[in-house]
This record gives structure tokens, C-alpha cells and sequence, in this order.
């Protein structure tokens, strides 16, 4: 084997370098992916194979294992001849050709190394990027990034070495251009064929060449839905710039009209964002005009030039047309929800000091097939903060919370008392909390003194109107302003005891964790004032350590209580992971607690509700997560939660879960007992298929069906809820899906659509994506492809 390494710099020769020194080598944190344009002419080229022979810095023959290599671009031939002067290399026999990457092979080729400009006839290629490759009857390159290829075929499927071969999609054009600068490809009287079903010849086809933003028609849908018929979808992408786009995606619905959706989204420096509009014309469902309205906005600004440490903003805007567009538009960004808001914030920070400005506005839908209606919440318009926190100052933990808000409501807040139907004005509430605390910590025990002093002061719009059962009756009923303080005082202690234990042969650290919470605070009557940001708190482990029993500043409530609790865990000695953690907690009231939300009774002094709970994860496949709320004056439980979870391996997920809450009172209906399964599983388990290994989200290979579905069964309506239910085919190089969903929309109404998509891997898609219904339902889902870098060039070097 003999081999030459000749200098091609415009001309010189290899006697006029003069080398200054041994060569050394330049240090770099990576090789470079691209060889930029302007050091392309200053690259020498190599030339190796079994005979040589020529004029120097003219021709040279080479024979027999011949290869020459410059840069990125490699060509191997049994007969190659290289001209010089005018960068011209013809090459004969097995000709292969790695540009990048990017492989070419056929019969003969001519062309110019260093603009990677000729043709190459009877050629087998293959594409870095997305492993499409396919047959030409020529490839004419017209520079290093742009090729024309003449009765080409492409595809993403493996190639298989036995005789009739053919992949299962593939795409035949009569001329096929591929930019892989622009990373895109245009076919030209293009004709697509799977499993032996051809479609009509489309004029021009444009496709990416990798996973990268390409201006044009996306691929068409079309689904089945019982509320909008059939439905046939064209997004149009437009790629603005590499920092923003939009989607113009026009929808015909044949049981109602056309709507046409815009969707724009933007990166820039210091701010970004997304605006989305739809609209219908004419909906001939409701015979009306419909549109919605979703943007979001965020932005930094210069916080320096105002003193501040930090200065942020953003506005959302969720405004539909109407009560039933979240039944009839199931699919928008708000999706099923009744309680759209919009709000723009202004947020700020200095040293400990922080705060924003807002102003929040609700729509709230209605159901328009029942006569059950949503309180709407109030408006704030506008809301202010300021707060202070210093910790550790000499030893205490300092905070102190402000708040200002109007509260502002179109339609007055009613409750019912009664049949009195009472209205609730408008108000402007200033807020202000302050809080000293003391914590004294070791190792092994915790003591938390805190003191909290809590005022708030009301401005009513108009004279208040109390209810006739509240206490302050007579007394506040037509007063326009009101003032409330009420002090608190907790302490929270706890000891931590540490063992070394082992259960089934693991090593573990158990802990014994002994906890006491004390907290009182003296009663106030607020039962005349109103509630407008205030709800009761959920009792979880979350809050049972918490001074007070209310969301909100409109109720402080009135406490003279312990709450004792006890949790254990469990904890990996080596990993220090947590294995299993168990916890009780129960609380002692001294006294009655009489601050309530309206039409809510006092609740009575003496043992509360038992709080039981356990998180089991004792391997990664295995997960299980109860609580119980047990009251021991009914030994009943008023409320369960179970859920189970099993992950052996990729793409295999069950969850379950039974969930039970008894009514607030007896005879309310308004409790709930369900049972919610979701999995993704592969069915070839069934039949033994072992899986291969492709790396992460790639699959388990090919010919692999998958079961994907959710349920939720109510066990108190006897029926079915909310349903999906699919199959998943993995074809290699496409994916099949086909489900079916069935959401409710109200307490008589349900929506129902069948969604099936073809997705040609690297290619394009048919149909309809179910991957928004499937990634938002199933716990844990794992699309069968997802994005990953593109392959470096050095993968496939040669």
C-alpha cells in the first residue's frame, strides 16, 4: 500500500511550506462537527492505494484499493485519477463516498473535492441525520449541502440483505433535492407507497432531513369526533426566524363549520411568549359566532437601572366567546377547564425584600344543560405585595407580609341561607402579617417557637348586608369598612431517632421521628365579613402542621389545639434513598373552633379525625402511595386514597388507583368513590419477544404492539367516566396508533373521538396525533420515538 499526501492551497506546492518547528497539537473541547467554508481550500488531500503513479502537483493514478480523503469528504474506488490543478477526481469501480457522514456509493463518479461539485451515476446514498436512504439513477451535487437526485427513491427503513427486499413505506420521486443547510428535501411528482398501497402522484413533497423547523404544509388530519362529525385538519408552519414561528391550522368540521386557528410563538432576548387565536364564523351547531383567545407572556427587565436585584413581568389572557366552548372545544389549551383567567404581573426583589403588582381577571363558564352553577371568584383589580424575610437574624427568622387588593365582581357573589338570598359587595382589603420565630436545632430535635400577628382592614363598596345567623348581626349590618387582628402562637417540636436495621437482606437506616405541634390563637368574631379569596384547607400531612385552617385572608381561624404525630422511615444505608415512609397524625382540640366559612358548622372540641398515610418505594418498579382519614366517633373512614404503581422496564407502566370521599354531610351527594387504571404495555410479552436494546427513546424494536389506555369508573354512578383506550404498532421505521377517547363534558353530555395516525419515522405523519391525549392522561407514558441530537459525523467515520 502506498499513499501521498498532496497540498491543495490554491496552487502551491508541497517544496515552497516552509514548517517553523515540530507540529503540535491544538487543544479543543470537540472535534468540529462542519469544516468551515473558508479553511476548506487550505486542507491538504490524501491519496493512498496499491499502485500510484503521475505528475506531482498535476495528476495522479491511482489503483487498486484507492482512496482519497480531504476533510470531511472520503472517496474509496478500485480505480481512482485526481487532477490537481482544477480539483477534478474520477473514480471507477465500487465507489464509495462518505461525505460528513452522508454515504454514496454506485459505479462511477466525477467530481470536484473541495466545492463537492459532479455527478454520480446508478447511486446507493444513505443520510446521516435521520438514517433515510434510497436508489437514484443519478445525483447531481451542487455544492457540499445541495444535491439533485433523478428518479430517486427514499425511506427510513432498515435495509434488509436478501433478494426482493422491499421497506414497508418508501417514497419514489421523478427528481428529489435535498439541502442539508436548510435541512429539507423536495420531491418532485412524488409518489408515496406503503405496504404495497400507492397514493396519487403529488406535484411537490417536502419533507425535513432531520428534526429541525421547516416552513410549509404539514401533513393533513382527519378524525372522527361525535360532536364535531368528521373533521379534517391543514396546518400550515411558517418558520419565521430560528427564534420564531407560527402555524396557521385551518379545521373543517362537518357538523358545524370551518374554524381556523392561529398560533404564534417567539424566543428573544429578555422576553418570550406564545399567542394563539381561533375563530369560527359560523358555528352551525350553536348558530353563532365562536373564538378563543390564549397567549402568555414573559419578560425581564433591566433591574440595575432601577436599583432593584430582580424585575420580571408577564401577562395570560384565557377569554372564549361563550358558556359552551369548554364543551365544545375540547382540545385548546385550556381543555376541559370552566375557570379561564387572565392576569398581568409585575414582579420584583431587593436584598429581602420583594413584591409584585397584578391584576387578575376570571370568566367563568357555566353549564348550560343543568341548572348547578359556579360561584364565580372575585376579580382582582389590582392586587399589590411587599414582602420582608430575614433569616437567621441573630438567632430569629423574620417575616413580614403585605397585601392590597380590590376585589371586584360583575355578577354579586349570593349565598343561601334559608331562601334569603343575600348579596356581597365589593371591597378593597389591606393585609399585613408579621411573624417572629426562634428555632433552636440539633441533630437530633427540633424546638420553633413562632409568633404571628395577622390585621386586615376592609373598605365595602357598598354597606354590607350581614346574614341573619351570623354573630356580628345588627352589629356590622350596613357598616361600610371593618378591621380584624388576631395574634397566634405555635411551637412545633420534634425528636429524630436513628437506628441501623436490614429487612430481606437490604441494609437500612430506620428513623423514628416524634412530632408535637401546639397552637393558639384567641377567638374573633368574623363571621360578618366576607369571604373572597378564602377556602377551607385540605386536611393532608401538608396542613395538619399548620397555625391556621384556611387558604386565604378572610378567616383566621380560632385555635386552642395539639397535634401529635409520628412518622417512620425507611432509608437506604449505601444509596440514601427512601425506601418506605409511614405516618400518623391526630389532633386534640381544647376548645370549640367557631371562626367558620358561612353555612359551615363549629367544629367541636376533643379528638379529631385519625390521619393515617404510607409511600412504599422499595424498588424502582414497584410504588405505592395511601392515606386515611379515620374518625373514631363513627369509626368510619371519611375519606381513602390508594394508588399502586408498577415500572419494570421501559414502555411498561400500570397505575391504579381507588379513591373514596364520603360526603361533606350526610345525604349531600357530593362525595366519590372511583377506581382510575392507566397502562402502556407491550403485547409481544405475551408471545415471549425479547427486547433490543436502541437506546432511549427509540423503543424495543420492531414489530411490537403496545395496549395504552386510562379508565375511571365511578362506583357510586355505576359507569364509566372518562375512557381512552389504543393500540401502538412499531413498525421500525413508521408507528401505528388507533384510540379511542371518551371525555365527560358535563353531567349528561360526553365527548367521543377515535383518533388513528401513521407515523412514517423521519418522514412525515398521517391522520390524527393522539400523543397530547396519551402524554396528559397516562402516568408515566413514554412516547415510542422522541427527539434526540442528531448523530455526530464521527459515528459514521470512515
Amino acid at each position: 500500500m502506498l499513499s501521498l499526501a498532496l497540498l491543495h492551497a490554491h496552487g502551491a506546492s508541497a517544496q515552497t511550506v516552509d514548517l517553523e518547528g515540530p507540529l503540535t497539537l491544538k487543544r479543543t473541547p470537540q472535534l468540529q462537527e462542519t469544516v468551515p467554508q473558508a479553511l476548506r481550500g487550505d486542507q491538504s488531500s490524501f491519496i493512498s492505494g496499491e499502485r500510484i503513479s503521475g505528475q506531482p502537483d498535476l495528476q495522479t493514478e491511482v489503483t487498486g484499493n484507492a482512496q482519497l480523503r480531504r476533510g470531511d469528504t472520503v472517496i474509496n474506488a478500485d480505480r481512482l485519477s485526481y487532477d490537481q490543478p482544477t480539483d477534478l477526481a474520477k473514480a471507477t469501480g465500487n465507489v464509495r463516498v462518505n461525505q460528513a457522514g452522508n454515504e454514496y456509493s454506485g459505479p462511477d463518479l466525477e467530481l470536484k473535492v473541495e466545492s463537492f461539485e459532479g455527478f454520480f451515476n446508478n447511486v446507493r446514498y444513505r443520510f446521516l441525520a435521520t438514517g433515510g436512504h434510497g436508489d437514484a439513477q443519478r445525483i447531481d451535487f451542487v455544492d457540499d449541502a445541495r444535491s439533485v437526485a433523478r428518479d430517486a427513491t427514499y425511506t427510513t427503513c432498515r435495509r434488509e440483505d436478501y433478494p426482493g427486499w422491499m421497506p414497508a413505506w418508501m417514497l419514489s420521486a421523478t427528481t428529489l433535492h435535498t439541502d442539508t443547510e436548510e435541512n429539507v428535501g423536495v420531491a418532485e411528482n412524488a409518489q408515496l407507497s406503503f405496504m404495497g398501497i400507492s397514493t396519487p402522484p403529488f406535484p411537490s413533497l417536502s419533507f425535513p432531513l432531520n428534526s429541525n423547523r421547516k416552513t410549509g404544509l404539514l401533513p393533513p388530519t382527519i378524525g372522527i369526533d361525535n360532536v364535531n362529525g368528521v373533521e379534517i385538519t391543514q396546518p400550515w408552519y411558517w418558520n419565521l426566524a430560528p427564534n420564531r414561528d407560527i402555524t396557521l391550522t385551518p379545521t373543517f368540521m362537518s357538523k358545524r363549520g370551518l374554524n381556523l386557528s392561529t398560533d404564534f410563538r417567539y424566543l428573544e432576548k429578555g422576553y418570550n411568549g406564545e399567542a394563539r387565536v381561533d375563530y369560527m364564523p359560523d358555528d352551525a351547531l350553536r348558530d353563532r359566532e365562536r373564538w378563543g383567545i390564549w397567549t402568555s407572556h414573559s419578560q425581564t427587565f433591566d433591574a440595575k437601572a432601577l436599583g432593584l436585584s430582580s424585575f420580571s413581568g408577564s401577562l395570560n389572557i384565557n377569554r372564549v366567546s361563550d358558556d359552551d366552548y369548554w364543551r365544545d372545544f375540547s382540545r385548546t389549551p385550556s381543555l376541559t377547564q370552566r375557570l379561564l383567567s387572565s392576569d398581568g404581573t409585575l414582579s420584583w426583589s431587593k436584598g429581602d425584600w420583594s413584591g409584585q403588582a397584578r391584576a387578575l381577571y376570571y370568566q367563568t363558564l357555566q353549564d348550560t344543560t343543568t341548572s348547578s352553577t359556579i360561584i364565580p371568584p372575585y376579580n382582582r383589580m389590582p392586587q399589590v405585595t411587599a414582602d420582608y424575610n430575614k433569616y437567621d437574624w441573630h438567632g430569629f427568622d423574620v417575616a413580614l407580609n403585605n397585601d392590597f387588593t380590590r376585589f371586584d365582581s360583575n355578577p354579586l357573589l349570593q349565598y343561601q341561607n334559608s331562601n334569603v338570598l343575600l348579596n356581597q359587595p365589593n371591597a378593597e382589603r389591606v393585609y399585613s402579617q408579621a411573624t417572629i420565630s426562634r428555632p433552636f436545632l440539633t441533630p437530633g430535635s427540633f424546638v420553633v417557637p413562632k409568633l404571628l400577628l395577622n390585621a386586615r382592614a376592609y373598605n365595602f363598596a357598598d354597606p354590607l348586608s350581614v346574614r341573619p345567623d351570623a354573630e356580628a348581626y345588627g352589629k356590622m349590618n350596613g357598616v361600610s369598612s371593618a378591621t380584624v387582628t388576631v395574634p397566634t402562637v405555635s411551637l412545633d417540636t420534634g425528636l429524630v431517632f436513628e437506628r441501623n436495621t436490614s429487612f430481606f437482606g437490604r441494609s437500612l437506616v430506620q428513623t423514628l421521628e416524634p412530632r408535637a405541634f401546639y397552637v393558639y390563637t384567641p377567638y374573633r368574631d368574623q363571621s360578618a365579613i366576607p369571604v373572597y379569596d378564602t377556602a377551607a384547607n385540605d386536611f393532608n400531612f401538608a396542613t395538619v402542621y399548620t397555625e391556621n385552617a384556611f387558604s386565604g385572608n378572610d378567616r383566621i381561624a380560632d385555635n386552642n389545639l395539639l397535634t401529635l404525630g409520628l412518622t417512620s422511615r425507611l432509608i437506604d444505608a449505601d444509596t440514601g434513598a427512601e425506601a418506605a415512609r409511614f405516618g400518623i397524625a391526630q389532633r386534640l382540640r381544647f376548645s370549640d373552633q367557631k371562626v367558620q366559612l358561612p353555612n359551615v358548622p363549629t367544629v367541636e372540641k376533643g379528638v379529631g379525625d385519625v390521619l393515617m398515610g404510607a409511600q412504599i418505594n422499595w424498588t424502582p418498579k414497584w410504588g405505592l402511595d395511601t392515606t386515611i382519614q379515620y374518625n373514631p366517633d363513627s369509626h368510619r373512614s371519611t375519606r381513602n386514597t390508594l394508588s399502586l404503581r408498577y415500572s419494570p422496564g421501559p414502555y411498561r407502566t400500570i397505575s391504579m388507583a381507588y379513591r373514596y370521599q364520603a360526603d361533606s354531610t350526610p345525604g349531600a351527594g357530593d362525595g366519590n368513590k372511583s377506581i382510575d387504571i392507566g397502562w402502556q404495555w407491550p403485547l409481544n410479552d405475551l408471545w415471549g419477544t425479547k427486547d433490543e436494546n436502541l437506546g432511549p427513546g427509540r423503543g424495543l424494536g420492531g414489530g411490537r404492539w403496545y395496549a395504552v389506555g386510562r379508565l375511571n369508573y365511578s362506583l357510586i354512578d355505576r359507569q364509566m367516566t372518562d375512557g381512552i383506550i389504543g393500540l401502538e404498532y412499531d413498525g421500525c421505521c413508521y408507528i401505528g396508533r388507533v384510540v379511542l377517547e371518551r371525555l365527560t363534558t358535563g353531567q349528561v353530555t360526553a365527548n367521543t373521538r377515535i383518533m388513528f395516525q401513521i407515523e412514517f419515522v423521519g418522514f412525515t405523519s398521517v391522520g390524527t396525533s393522539p400523543m397530547r391525549t396519551l402524554q396528559t392522561n397516562i402516568p408515566r407514558y413514554t412516547p415510542l420515538r422522541q427527539p434526540v441530537l442528531g448523530p455526530s459525523r464521527y459515528t459514521n467515520y470512515d
